[in-house]
């Protein structure tokens, strides 16, 4: 039946239309349907970035969502809350010699340096920093790290886009906010250049869990099938994630 007919039907029946893809209000709460005719159940979730997503069938009816996110209202504020206190415990950088900044997993000192060839490169161990940059210091070495996994991230995902038998048109390192990535359904990833602070194992984590979205665009069973065939100890990569990364410095949050 196709969503008009649907339509139609929840009209003689009372209800409210089937849910189109979109921004929608329950209760106070901001929604973002996504709907997926590869789903037969509703998911919600509370992303890094405290939005909330609720992944639902083909056909469901607004007024079976509102009843479902009101059943789950004290769920949903708990995880916001865990959100904003990961958000308040990140930790804060000072611009100073001796501070630590990670680079794949491992922690490099900073050193400002009166003359050098780039507002930021690592060398001999150590972040250097030129020092009449000291005021754009925090954007230069944004820029280091997405310049830095625009060169090596394609590659690293390159097997892995193999293992999962999926087309990468482009992969781009970004600012994404609080999300470790995205994609499109024109073969497009884009990935946080936050991603180059963590350990290799999670970045692979990282590079499977967005290479698999362009199999399976939300989070539905046959989604985390497709992970768990590339990447068998998934699961465990992906609590350590979320360990790792509450504590990795994102000042643009």
């Amino acid at each position: 039946m196709n969503s008009s007919a649907l339509g139609r039907a929840a009209a003689r029946r009372g209800d409210t239309p089937p849910l189109e893809s979109g921004p929608m209000n329950i209760g106070g709460l901001d929604i973002n349907v996504v709907v997926s005719a590869e789903r037969r159940g509703v998911r919600l979730t509370v992303e890094r970035d405290a939005r909330v997503t609720a992944a639902v069938p083909a056909g469901l009816a607004a007024d079976q969502l509102t009843e479902l996110v009101k059943g789950r209202r004290r769920w949903i504020y708990s995880k916001l809350e865990d959100r904003a206190a990961a958000v308040a415990n990140r930790p804060a950088k000072r611009f100073a010699t001796g501070e630590g900044f990670t680079y794949l997993g491992r922690s490099y000192r900073l050193r400002f340096v009166e003359a050098a060839p780039a507002p930021v490169q690592l060398v001999h161990g150590r972040f250097q920093v030129r020092r009449d940059r000291r005021s754009f210091a925090a954007d230069d070495l944004i820029d280091w790290y997405r310049s830095h996994g625009q060169a090596w991230l394609p590659e690293r995902a390159a097997p892995w886009a193999q293992r999962l038998r999926v087309p990468v048109a482009e992969l781009t390192v970004r600012r994404l906010g609080y999300r470790w990535g995205s994609c499109s359904p024109r073969g497009v990833v884009n990935i946080h250049w936050a991603t180059m602070q963590l350990p290799i194992a999670l970045v692979d984590y990282v590079l499977v869990h967005e290479l698999a979205h362009l199999q399976h665009h939300d989070h539905s069973a046959a989604f985390w099938s497709v992970v768990e065939r590339a990447m068998p100890d998934y699961e465990a990569r992906r609590a350590r994630l979320a360990d790792v990364g509450a504590h990795l410095w994102l000042p643009d949050s």
